[in-house]
């Protein structure tokens, strides 16, 4: 069974940044693939970023692209998303995520999801 905590979200001004992180315990972190994902009140869970096991290859979702960077250390067993440039409509909650496969846009993760973290962003 693998436990997911996040932290690092918050308040923060539009063209701010934030790093999320998420810690992983009881399993091999290196054998999971990790991803971010986010919901707001109303609407359905909508994938973020992801990254392979390895770290060799990343995904994003088109909105994020140049602006948030996922990175893994699995010496550490964390992964991070680096939010840069945010804007009001990244506010939601930031759930991280893992799965056995990567799949197309963070298709195949799911396995274990953490409890979530708020970021909340002010124009």
């Amino acid at each position: 069974q693998v436990q997911l905590v996040e932290s690092g979200g918050g308040l923060v001004q539009a063209g701010g940044s934030l790093r999320l992180s998420c810690a992983a315990s009881g399993g091999t972190f290196s054998s999971y693939a990790m991803g971010w994902f986010r919901q707001v009140p109303g609407k359905e869970r909508e994938f973020v970023a992801a990254i392979a096991r390895s770290g060799g290859l990343t995904q994003y979702t088109d909105s994020v692209k140049g602006r948030f960077t996922i990175s893994r250390d699995n010496a550490e067993n964390t992964v991070y998303l680096q939010m840069n440039s945010l804007k009001p409509e990244d506010t939601a909650v930031y759930y991280c995520a893992a799965g056995r496969r990567l799949g197309v846009q963070g298709s195949q993760l799911g396995d274990y999801w953490g409890q979530g973290t708020q970021v909340t962003v002010s124009s």
